[in-house]
């Protein structure tokens, strides 16, 4: 079954990287697509892992939409950067 999940700061092709890396490694995840225009996320996998793959993807940075707000939001951006950083140096290593 597939899901799609609205997200906060994803702003490139590195940000997608960890996002598809990341989500991919948990067991109820078949495959990811990350829509970088749109800022959303199509998961195909276990609709019952919803939850947990919303909230890795809130520990990388990228929340789900509408669920953060002041020093927390700041946090998540912050840790977005990190892992978009993270996953363009990936890219290279390929």
């Amino acid at each position: 079954m597939a899901y799609e999940i609205e997200v906060d700061n994803i702003k490139c092709g590195g940000c997608a990287g960890t996002i598809v890396k990341r989500l991919t490694e948990l067991d109820a995840v078949t495959s990811v697509d990350v829509d970088v225009e749109r800022g959303t996320v199509r998961v195909e996998g276990e609709e019952s892992a919803r939850e947990e793959v919303c909230n890795l993807l809130k520990s990388l940075g990228y929340p789900e939409s509408g669920t953060t707000s002041g020093l927390a939001s700041a946090t998540a951006r912050a840790k977005s950067f990190v892992s978009c950083a993270v996953g363009r140096f990936g890219d290279t290593q390929d």
